[in-house]
């Protein structure tokens, strides 16, 4: 072999790192909406993209306590696919994520118990950035504080669903949508007892 032999450079593969965005549900005559915002062009993951607050878990979200627990049968089907640790992270997640890019909160400690499981969603492998989220819904009532950004997320309002699905939005975001949709549609003892939750993963929905 030539010394001057071409290196291959090796590609490893990113791991998906785990995320949570908490879906805020007003309803009213109008019809429902979801707090939303978009997110600003110098962003390296979904620049210029409606999205829902939310991020990646953090350490501190692990140790972090809350006022109360999330419902036992929501804590059921998140630790279907992650140990217990990690559901209680996700949790605490979506709520810090909520204050830090709306001024919106839980509470301090935050109560969980108001908060619902609602699907999951993995970036396909690939890409440079990963996150294998979770997606939780809350009533706006739920809710307090003044809604007022922090830059993170532009023109962040609520935004009518049908509004919403009319815009150009990523595959994953549809999808989200699409499941609120769903999980509206049911009584609400039905929502209680679900055994299996919708994920997309490598742009193929599946139930888990």
């Amino acid at each position: 072999m030539p010394d001057t032999a071409e290196v291959v450079p090796v590609h490893r593969a990113v791991i998906a790192k785990p995320a949570a965005s908490l879906l805020v549900l007003r309803e009213s005559a109008l019809g429902p909406a979801v707090l939303m915002g978009l997110r600003g062009a110098g962003h390296r993951f979904l620049p210029n993209r409606l999205v829902f607050p939310g991020g990646r878990v953090d350490a501190a979200d692990y140790r972090a306590q809350a006022a109360t627990p999330l419902a036992p049968a929501v804590l059921a089907r998140l630790e279907r696919r992650t140990r217990p640790a990690l559901a209680h992270a996700l949790a605490i997640a979506v709520a810090r994520e909520l204050e830090e890019e709306t001024g919106l909160g839980l509470g301090q400690p935050p109560a969980l118990d108001g908060l619902d499981y609602l699907c999951r969603a993995v970036t396909p492998p690939g890409l440079p950035i990963r996150f294998n989220a979770r997606f939780f819904v809350v009533a706006e009532a739920r809710v307090s504080g003044t809604l007022k950004g922090s830059g993170e997320l532009e023109t962040l309002r609520y935004y009518p669903i049908a509004e919403a699905l009319g815009l150009d939005l990523v595959m994953a975001t549809r999808f989200v949508l699409e499941q609120l949709m769903a999980w509206r549609a049911m009584p609400e003892a039905a929502r209680a007892t679900r055994a299996r939750t919708p994920v997309l993963r490598n742009r193929t929905v599946a139930w888990e």
